[in-house]
């Protein structure tokens, strides 16, 4: 009889201890934890979309989409207008041009242009043959030795000869317009012959009309 009961209780105690089994735990703020709350959080996944405009040139490689793409086709430094034409510099304007030597000089006493001055000459005929609506005074000049009458007789001598070499190298006679100052405008202010030498000349100027 003894061991009915002590089996009897045996069997109670033991369904005491499965049912304080099954009860759920708790933390230490006193509330039960679940399966949910041991679960990991669903994450959602990240999308990564390319902007056609990235630098990164991987999308629209063969629309040109990229910021660092050719610039072909673009009017910049290339010099070229929009409409494929290119600018022109007057010759007249460039430094290294023969064009840009605008004296011939003389010896003393004389108004024939020298053969040393004959293809500058004639490089400006041609331009004023090229160009018929420009325009250019020709101003004899001569040193400081002799008289005024006379410096100034010679000046416009050695203009008109000048003016002839041009009409015959293509230059029109209306193109031309010649003048004589004499001494009076010397380019160089000395007394000696290196001075005397810059002086005798004539001089083309286009700037004057």
């Amino acid at each position: 009889m003894k061991k009915i009961m002590i089996s009897a209780l045996l069997v109670s105690f033991a369904a005491i201890l499965a049912g304080c089994n099954s009860t759920p735990s708790k933390d230490l703020s006193g509330k039960g934890s679940s399966a949910a709350d041991t679960a990991p959080a669903k994450t959602e996944p990240v999308k990564t979309v390319e902007h056609p405009d990235s630098d990164n040139g991987s999308t629209g490689g063969s629309k040109g989409g990229s910021r660092g793409g050719s610039s072909e086709g673009m009017s910049g430094d290339s010099g070229s207008t929009s409409s494929g034409g290119s600018t022109s510099t007057d010759p007249l304007n460039a430094s290294n041009s023969i064009l840009a030597k605008r004296s011939v000089y003389y010896p003393f006493d004389v108004s024939v242009v020298q053969d040393a001055d004959k293809a500058v000459v004639a490089a400006h005929a041609k331009y004023l043959g090229e160009h018929s609506g420009r325009k250019v005074r020709l101003e004899g000049n001569c040193d400081e030795r002799g008289s005024d009458e006379y410096n100034l007789a010679l000046g416009q001598r050695r203009a008109d000869g000048v003016k002839k070499l041009l009409v015959v190298g293509g230059a029109k006679d209306s193109q031309i317009e010649t003048v004589s100052y004499g001494e009076e405008k010397p380019k160089a202010a000395g007394h000696d012959e290196a001075s005397w030498e810059q002086n005798r000349r004539t001089d083309l100027n286009y700037n004057a009309w």
